[in-house]
């Protein structure tokens, strides 16, 4: 049986409760059981036991290579349902200095920003299977700057995303 999907991602982190501050007020994850130096929090909408793993490895750790001098995980990528809600997240992520820049992959509209210790993760709405045509499939050979009043007027702000792509239509 083929693998179905990413249950959970585990962060090294240098300090466990700035951490979990971030990704609640972030991106409004909850705590559901905490250790001394680790957190397991879940997505609000997540079915799954944890979506994210937190692990405390102390102020003075490095920060990762990966991508620069070594191989290693560039970021993790959570979807949201709606170009409304990438939009409150975008406005939470500018206000706490945390977002880097927008893209928009065609098919994809997406977030990126860093975690208090650097590492970057994305946020994203996937335009829905039925209205996606060649042109758009073909569009994602490039990368656009993301423009979310355009692609609201086109999709609908509260028009659900992924459907039929990530969750069954």
């Amino acid at each position: 049986m083929p693998v179905q999907r990413l249950n959970h991602a585990v962060l090294y982190v240098r300090d466990v409760k700035r951490s979990v501050a971030f990704y609640r007020e972030a991106l409004g994850f909850d705590v559901v059981m905490s250790l001394p130096g680790a957190a397991f929090l879940q997505a609000a909408g997540s079915s799954n036991d944890h979506d994210l793993g937190l692990f405390e490895i102390g102020a003075g750790a490095a920060p990762s290579p990966a991508g620069r001098t070594s191989v290693g995980l560039y970021h993790l990528a959570w979807e949201v349902d709606t170009l409304d809600e990438l939009e409150s997240v975008a406005t939470r992520l500018r206000e706490m200095g945390s977002l880097v820049g927008g893209s928009d992959h065609s098919t994809t509209k997406a977030l990126y920003a860093r975690d208090p210790d650097g590492l970057e993760f994305e946020v994203s709405w996937l335009v829905p299977a039925a209205l996606i045509d060649e042109e758009m499939l073909a569009g994602r050979l490039s990368t656009r700057p993301l423009d979310l009043a355009a692609d609201k007027q086109r999709f609908g702000g509260r028009t659900r995303g992924g459907v039929g792509v990530s969750t069954p239509a």
